[in-house]
């Protein structure tokens, strides 16, 4: 630790879980990286959904991790612990991946999960990718196979997971259809180069079947759960693939046909991110460096900001989330 560095911070606490309202901000010490861990001074942090699940207190953090909100942040390299990548300095712009801590104003990161700033960016900017571009490469490319020409469907379009998946798939030369709820999403989704579904208008199953000659499409992307899961089977075409990232509707199904499956070849996968070992996160974390940061510079994947809120209305930054209102990222600005 830097003689330069105060004592203490401000972080976002909880107290006692609950609603919004159960944030409040504290202070606490500033962390020491430990081994293989960087220091940064949080400039911006990212709002995801399993921030709101942490806060309600059903998704505890793993052993070890930070029981500080965030879990990703972008900002610059004040300290590093012993043996840690040499690439990164003092100095450095880095965001990373959090395993938690992210909702303060310093933050320790694993090494391997973190990443330069892509040239031209912003501390927004860069703090908006993590969560959302690790999430979607894991599942879409490595887990699902993703390939150019294959067909894929997204469901929430405009989620930040939505979005990145289809910026990611059309930069890859995909025909991608996505979900969303009204007709000012749906222009966000045709404007990124998606077909759209208004699943308040239509099912989502029909207007694929409709779309695709009935043929179906290879991988679905679904964030939703188990009201979806049948229908999400009858998407797909022949040996296609259903990738769960998130339940926001549940994790049970009462009565699964699994003949589909067979007949079809299928293959369902479901993931999560945050107990990942840095080294299969660092494993990512280089896949994004060479086939997504390059996209990232040349504008043509550009991350989808709905809204910045400073630190101290963190309340207000989570109700918009729980009212899933935003399109895109919503972020805290720590200046």
């Amino acid at each position: 630790m830097t003689n330069d560095l105060p004592p203490t911070m401000r972080y976002v606490d909880v107290p006692t879980p609950g609603g919004p309202d159960a944030m409040r901000l504290a202070t606490m010490p500033v962390p020491e990286p430990r081994p293989g861990e960087l220091l940064i001074r949080v400039q911006a942090a990212g709002i995801n959904r399993p921030d709101v699940q942490q806060r309600k207190g059903v998704y505890p953090p793993p052993p070890g991790a930070s029981p500080v909100l965030g879990l990703e942040a972008a900002g610059e390299v004040v300290a590093r612990g012993s043996d840690t990548d040499p690439n990164f300095a003092v100095g450095d712009l880095v965001t990373g991946l959090c395993n938690g801590g992210g909702y303060a104003e310093y933050v320790t990161i694993p090494a391997t999960q973190c990443l330069p700033w892509p040239k031209g960016f912003t501390a927004l900017q860069a703090a908006a990718l993590p969560e959302n571009y690790f999430t979607v490469w894991a599942n879409l490319f490595d887990l699902g196979k993703l390939a150019p020409g294959e067909t894929l469907l997204v469901h929430g379009g405009t989620s930040g997971i939505g979005i990145t998946a289809i910026q990611m798939a059309v930069a890859k030369g995909c025909t991608v259809y996505a979900t969303a709820g009204s007709a000012a999403k749906c222009a966000v989704i045709s404007a990124l180069g998606a077909t759209p579904i208004n699943y308040r208008e239509q099912d989502f199953a029909e207007a694929i079947a409709a779309l695709t000659a009935r043929r179906g499409v290879d991988v679905v992307l679904d964030i939703v759960g188990a009201p979806y899961a049948a229908r999400n089977l009858a998407t797909l075409a022949k040996s296609g693939r259903l990738l769960i990232v998130a339940l926001m509707l549940g994790s049970k199904v009462p009565e699964f046909d699994l003949l589909p499956i067979m007949v079809k070849r299928l293959t369902i996968t479901g993931s999560t991110m945050r107990p990942r070992t840095a080294a299969e996160k660092g494993e990512i974390a280089s896949a994004l460096l060479h086939n997504i940061w390059p996209l990232l510079e040349a504008g043509t994947i550009v991350p989808v900001i709905d809204k910045v809120f400073p630190l101290a209305e963190v309340t207000a930054a989570h109700e918009l989330m729980e009212s899933s209102a935003h399109i895109g990222k919503i972020m805290l600005d720590l200046g």
